[in-house]
């Protein structure tokens, strides 16, 4: 990540002794060690949220054009995109559905 090799790593740490002290030092790494891992876990957030985003862009794109084109003489890009939309949006109600369904069910019970 950093490109630090291990003299570098060295001269890091014989200052950061030098400087906080022994007693300290081991509580710095923690709160240093801790920062990384929480700005790589952000960063992988953010590429994980674009992507997704850029995805769904791509989709409503192609849905567009399907609706244009009246979902005839579709290329097979555009029918797989469709294909993918409904069954993302089939996913996305299902939970929900069976929810209802459940909760019918008890006062049909009850």
């Amino acid at each position: 990540m950093f490109d630090i090799g291990f003299w570098e790593l060295m001269v890091i740490a014989v200052m950061g002794l030098v400087i906080l002290g022994p007693d300290r030092l081991p509580t710095a790494i923690r709160s240093v060690r801790q920062w990384v891992r929480n700005i790589q876990r952000f960063s992988h957030n953010v590429q994980t949220e674009l992507k997704e985003e850029l995805r769904i862009h791509e989709l409503h794109n192609n849905l567009k054009e399907a609706e244009k084109q009246g979902f005839e003489n579709l290329t097979a890009d555009v029918k797989e995109s469709v294909e993918s939309l409904k069954k993302a949006a089939d996913e996305a109600t299902r939970p929900y559905a069976d929810a209802v369904n459940d909760e019918s069910k008890k006062n049909n019970d009850g």
